[in-house]
């Protein structure tokens, strides 16, 4: 990371109010809770994690959960439960040496970090400045399902290298602003960005723009001009649909990857880089590699360090939430209104999205040009009518609740309910099936049952 030692460990903004769940008898509560004062936090201490109601996670930005003692299969559910009420807040366990599989189950549920115990005040004042920087860093990529979490967790991790990253996923998941999320985690904000779309520029062109060019180089230079690679030293350089380079040009990169070096069209001096390289691509670059549009050896080079966006009909945990963040980009007026009826939802949950973020973006932002009235409606969003199912068609009674605005949120949430009942039928009760369907693990989806259950669901599959 670019950041010097004293900003990595400066303390956290005054007053960031944390939570610690755990017997108050551990020292490593005792320890915790006075490291967190130091750094300026206002903390709460609560013994069990059935105390976390939701006037106590009003406002809170991170849970500490010190896990000694506490029974498996119950803290897994409870942990599961309170990521979904608290979405805003980042949940981080603190384990001991000999638990540290517990915190990979945990990270697998969607907490953000964990803490070894015993740890020093060091080892605390860095992990919360990396909170800071990674909420700072978020900007609209939306992670609510246990796979987007462990993708940006994962981007975290990779985010400390300076080595190449390869970004694949879908047409429309969102594979830029994970380059951003990426680059302003890991870069001070000083640090260039540069993005390039290798299919939208012409072949001929293309290489000039890439790495420059001198007064007189080809016809048209007529002044020298630096390249993309020059621009973004210092910084990252996101080479988006890379699997749309042409051969040619594949060579050239390779070279400048390898010797960390460019030279521009015409010109005799090479210049030193220091740059972040992002590749993303839509195609699978090993088929491409097979069938001879894409050089093997390039592959290797940019394929460091791998990260998979799945596509949105394999997260359906987003869509609400994404759906929810686009109506406060075109109607930020409204961002605090729950705008879109039960039937909305469940429309929204039962499409599959062939076109991910980018088509439901443009669904939400046409649905509230053509709502009529206040909420936003089936009708309203033009999606086809999902085709009819063979499997059981009962739904779940909506919840009862006096207020309005509590009512559509409840309705929501139990719209998400009634799709992880929906695709379990859909699979004839075969839940490993279903839980790959809903781009979660089987351990995660019987913790999600088991919440279901809690709150009085029939679960008759």
């Amino acid at each position: 990371m670019n950041y010097s030692r004293e900003e990595l460990f400066a303390p956290a903004p005054a007053r960031k109010k944390i939570l610690i769940v755990g017997n108050p008898a551990e020292a490593g509560c005792e320890f915790l809770e006075a490291g967190l004062r130091k750094e300026g936090c206002a903390v709460f201490s609560y013994a069990d994690l059935n105390d976390l109601d939701n006037a106590a996670l009003k406002g809170t930005s991170l849970v500490f959960i010190v896990i000694s003692g506490m029974q498996q299969p119950t803290l897994y559910t409870q942990v599961d439960s309170l990521i979904r009420r608290g979405r805003s807040v980042s949940v981080i366990p603190v384990v001991q040496y000999a638990d540290q599989e517990k915190a990979a189950a945990l990270l697998e549920l969607g907490c953000v970090d964990y803490l070894l115990s015993p740890f020093s005040e060091s080892q605390l004042s860095a992990l919360l400045r990396r909170q800071e920087f990674a909420d700072a860093a978020q900007e609209s990529f939306v992670s609510c399902s246990q796979a987007g979490r462990r993708l940006l967790a994962m981007a975290q991790r990779v985010s400390l290298t300076r080595a190449p990253i390869l970004i694949t996923g879908e047409t429309g998941t969102g594979k830029e602003l994970m380059a951003r999320y990426i680059h302003r985690f890991s870069s001070s904000a000083e640090a260039p960005f540069i993005a390039v779309n290798c299919a939208a520029i012409p072949e001929q062109m293309l290489e000039s723009i890439l790495f420059g060019h001198e007064k007189g180089a080809f016809t048209g230079a007529v002044a020298a001009q630096p390249g993309k690679f020059e621009l973004a030293n210092g910084g990252t350089l996101l080479l988006d649909e890379i699997g749309e380079l042409p051969l040619g040009l594949q060579a050239k990169l390779l070279r400048v990857l390898q010797e960390q070096r460019v030279e521009r069209l015409g010109g005799r001096k090479e210049i030193e880089l220091n740059v972040r390289i992002i590749a993303a691509t839509n195609r699978d670059l090993q088929v491409e590699v097979a069938e001879g549009r894409f050089r093997a050896d390039l592959m290797f080079r940019l394929d460091v360090l791998p990260l998979h966006i799945s596509p949105l009909r394999e997260r359906k945990e987003d869509v609400l939430p994404l759906a929810r963040r686009f109506v406060a980009k075109y109607a930020p007026q409204e961002a605090g209104e729950e705008l879109f009826t039960s039937d909305a939802c469940r429309a929204l949950l039962q499409h599959d999205w062939p076109g991910n973020a980018r088509e439901l973006e443009n669904t939400v932002q046409r649905a509230l040009v053509l709502r009529n009235g206040l909420f936003i409606q089936p009708q309203d969003l033009g999606l086809a009518a999902p085709p009819q199912a063979e499997a059981r068609t009962e739904r779940l009674p909506l919840p009862t609740v006096e207020s309005g605005k509590a009512a559509l949120r409840a309705s929501g949430k139990w719209a998400e309910y009634q799709h992880v009942i929906d695709t379990i039928r859909k699979f004839d009760g075969h839940k490993t099936k279903a839980a790959a369907s809903l781009g979660m693990t089987s351990r995660a989806l019987r913790y999600r049952l088991n919440a279901m259950r809690e709150q009085g669901i029939e679960l008759n599959f």
